[in-house]
Order: C-alpha cells, then sequence, then structure tokens
C-alpha cells in the first residue's frame, strides 16, 4: 500500500520509527517530511501530504506532531480525507472499523513508541465493517456527504 508520511520537529522520531516499520511490511512512504528536528511549520507537510491522499496518489496517510491535534486539523481541511487522532489501539481499531479513516494522527508528545507501533499496526491491520454492517456504512456516508457538500 502506498502512504504518505508527513510531521513537525515534534515528531520525527517517531515518524521514522513508523515509517521504518512500515516499510519492513512492504508499504511504499511517500514521506513528506520534516527532515530535521529544526522547528517547523505543521501546514507545510501536512497539507500536501494530505493533498496527495485526496488525489489518490495514496491510498492512507500517517501524521505524527506533538499531540495529533495539528495535523487532524489540518488534513480534514482536505476533501477526501478522514483524520482520526488515536492514542491507544481501541480508538484505532474503532476509526478504521467504524468509521473507515484514511488518516492517522498521533502526537509523538505524548504517547510512546511502543504504544504509537501498536497503534499504528492495529490501524493498518484493521477492515471497515461497512461492507458487512450497514449501520457502519450508513453513518459514513453522512459523513462523506458532508465533506462532499462543505470541502469541494
Amino acid at each position: 500500500m502506498k502512504i504518505a508520511m508527513a510531521n513537525d520537529h515534534a515528531g520525527l522520531p517517531l515518524k521514522l520509527e513508523i515509517k521504518s516499520w512500515l516499510e519492513s511490511q512492504g508499504h511504499e512512504i511517500l514521506d513528506y517530511g520534516t527532515h530535521t528536528s529544526d522547528a517547523a511549520d505543521l501546514p507545510d507537510f501536512v497539507y500536501p501530504a494530505a493533498l496527495a491522499l485526496s488525489e489518490g496518489k495514496v491510498e492512507r496517510a500517517i501524521f505524527v506532531d506533538g499531540v495529533g491535534y495539528g495535523s487532524a486539523m489540518i488534513a480534514n481541511k482536505v476533501p477526501g480525507v478522514f483524520a482520526a487522532i488515536c492514542q491507544d489501539s481501541f480508538c484505532a481499531e474503532l476509526a478504521r472499523s467504524h468509521s473507515d479513516t484514511n488518516a492517522l494522527c498521533l502526537g509523538g508528545k505524548i504517547i510512546g513508541s511502543a504504544i504509537a507501533m501498536e497503534i499504528v499496526r492495529v490501524w493498518m491491520t484493521t477492515e471497515w465493517l461497512g461492507n458487512t454492517e450497514p449501520k457502519y456504512a450508513r453513518r459514513v456516508n453522512k459523513v462523506v456527504e458532508i465533506d462532499q457538500k462543505h470541502c469541494r
């Protein structure tokens, strides 16, 4: 799977660890930076990565900043991007299975590496239930309609 990744300076170490693991699992990563620990403005990196997701250049995206909220705010402004902030694997499972999210936002300052890696593993391997349970498809379709009405 092609995955866009982006981060600010606070998320760099965790992004690099996640990126390495994803590549070891056979995924292709498009890394939009930042690539240094110098102070950086998150929109400069998350926005182009979110656009890549919106335009179908990648299938999913993972963003890492200090707490995850900045990335989610930026990503969710881009049409067709449905980003969730996850701080544990239970939230990651529901973000995929119930909400069919295509972008994951993590906080490098608030969760440790082991928890983050488990969140990524769960989020990457959990299937959306909307194909088998109509209530989830109905709910996600309502969100997609809002997105199409206001974000295009």
